[in-house]
């Protein structure tokens, strides 16, 4: 299931992306970008696939800077001398823990954040190449609607009604991939939808040589 605004923060990732290529290319660099993605890390691998990272890096696939910065290595021996690196805000080191930018009040989830400075240090260190990380954050959250959020946003509230006409209380909608339609709330909400590590996406990645660090 889809809900609207996901695609408005994959493509101001993917923009973030795009906007990096040139920047991290005449300067050398290996570019950080931190995206949105608390638990699940659908908006780094949606962005990072269709701005051609180099590496992506999701909450569910702990990594290893090894890895990284073999990736790295490979491609300086290859003469690109250039490699952008995609995190979601809660991927980990393995091993470890999320990495937060504050303190965990008990009525909230913890506020993750700082993960791509973290790797980006990480890397300078290890490889010596200079290193730069950006956090998109907010930046993600606001700005023009993309058309397919805008359409998606439209159809949901006519199908809302639609519900409520019918008195099928106690229902979400929701955009499933085929159609428009209403769900309860338990089944929405009741388990965390991550991105799946035989899916679609993750194999692509793999296909195209983007490393996931692991």
């Amino acid at each position: 299931m889809m809900t609207f605004g996901f695609d408005s923060a994959v493509a101001c990732g993917t923009e973030g992306v795009d906007r990096l290529h040139s920047t991290a290319e005449s300067h050398r660099r290996v570019m950080v970008l931190e995206v949105m993605g608390h638990y699940a890390g659908w908006i780094a691998i949606y962005a990072g696939l269709a701005g051609g990272a180099d590496v992506i890096l999701i909450p569910e696939i702990p990594f290893n800077y090894e890895t990284i910065c073999n990736k790295v290595g490979e491609r300086e021996q290859a003469g690109k001398h250039f490699t952008i690196v995609v995190v979601a805000e809660g991927a980990r080191p393995a091993g470890e823990d999320f990495v937060t930018s504050g303190e965990q009040s008990d009525d909230r989830k913890a506020r993750l954040g700082g993960i791509g400075a973290q790797v980006a240090a990480e890397i300078h260190k290890r490889t010596w190449k200079e290193t730069r990380s950006i956090v998109l954050g907010h930046l993600q959250r606001g700005g023009s609607p993309t058309n397919m959020d805008r359409a998606l946003c439209t159809i949901f509230g006519t199908k809302a009604v639609e519900l409520i006409a019918e008195k099928k209380f106690g229902q979400i909608v929701a955009f499933t991939g085929s159609q428009i339609t209403g769900v309860r709330l338990s089944e929405a909400t009741g388990q965390l939808r991550t991105v799946p590590l035989d899916g679609g996406f993750v194999t692509a990645a793999r296909s195209l040589g983007i490393c996931l660090g692991d």
